[in-house]
């Protein structure tokens, strides 16, 4: 029974982690190039369903959507802001730039959303599995997760601009002579990358609270699953946080919480050890 619930709760988990992964595949697909305040995007799309469905009262759909395209909005100022200027000159200041702005964001909603956590009531109501009550929730986390990577797999392999998008970082120079608007298709990436993460916080608000910073270690566990899958690879980023999540998951039920997250990076440091470009990805061909 301990062991049923733990694999049920890995598999939201894991599913959530695979989300924000998500985004960094996609920007590192696009421009080599990765949001380190990914955690501050899962954050706001948290806060801001909660501050349009709850303190506003809107339906929550609606509320969803526009929090959506408010992390989108939030994805094209990081990437005008912290990464254009400094990947233009070949800096890897972006790095820090990145960083920087994701502790001015979680500190903006400190002083403006404040410091409680609060509860998000999202879906209710639960099913029987294994004789286990399972929300709702817990089944449209890994549904939904599922569905965006492969949906993000069929763009990226199956229509012309996904096509389009993935030849930026192979050459950005030849990209634009065939007509591709490289800083737009850049810029996207970078809307998708907090979309998705947006989408990680909204979902897994209801299990967590929302607080100012809540992303913080999810953003940071979300990076190491992303390295972990192979950071090329979509399906990859996304299997390695089903596996991160569950591993985790059954580390606390069964040694506790103190252990989870010494063993769970441990485990990680093991894992790139032996598949240094990860479960997924390949290695660099570097042309000389």
């Amino acid at each position: 029974m301990l062991v049923t619930s733990a694999l049920i709760t890995g598999l939201a988990l894991g599913s959530m982690y695979g989300l924000l992964a998500l985004g960094f595949y996609v920007t590192y697909a696009v421009s080599s190039t990765v949001n380190f305040a990914q955690g501050s995007s899962m954050m706001l799309g948290a806060v801001f369903a909660y501050t349009l469905a709850v303190t506003f009262g809107w339906p929550f759909v609606p509320a969803a959507l526009v929090a959506l395209a408010l992390c989108a909005l939030y994805g094209v100022i990081v990437e005008r802001v912290a990464v254009r200027p400094f990947a233009r000159r070949g800096s890897s200041a972006w790095l820090m730039a990145t960083v920087a702005l994701g502790i001015v964001a979680d500190n903006a909603v400190l002083f403006t959303f404040g410091k409680e956590p609060r509860g998000f009531p999202m879906l209710h109501g639960s099913i029987q599995v294994a004789g286990i009550n399972v929300s709702w929730l817990q089944i449209a986390i890994p549904v939904v997760g599922l569905a965006l990577a492969a949906g993000l797999h069929v763009f990226s392999r199956r229509t012309s601009y996904g096509k389009a998008m993935l030849a930026v970082v192979q050459n950005a120079d030849a990209a634009r002579l065939m007509g591709i608007n490289v800083p737009l298709a850049i810029m996207l990436a970078y809307a998708a990358s907090t979309m998705f993460a947006g989408a990680a916080g909204i979902m897994i608000a209801p299990l967590f609270n929302v607080h100012s910073d809540m992303g913080t270690l999810f953003g940071l566990k979300a990076f190491a699953v992303a390295i972990l899958g192979g950071i090329t690879s979509a399906w990859g980023v996304m299997i390695a946080g089903l596996i991160f999540g569950l591993t985790e998951s059954l580390i606390t039920a069964l040694l506790g919480s103190a252990y989870t997250q010494i063993l769970s990076f441990a485990l990680v440091i093991v894992a790139l050890a032996l598949m240094p470009n990860g479960l997924f990805g390949r290695a660099e061909v570097k042309k000389v």
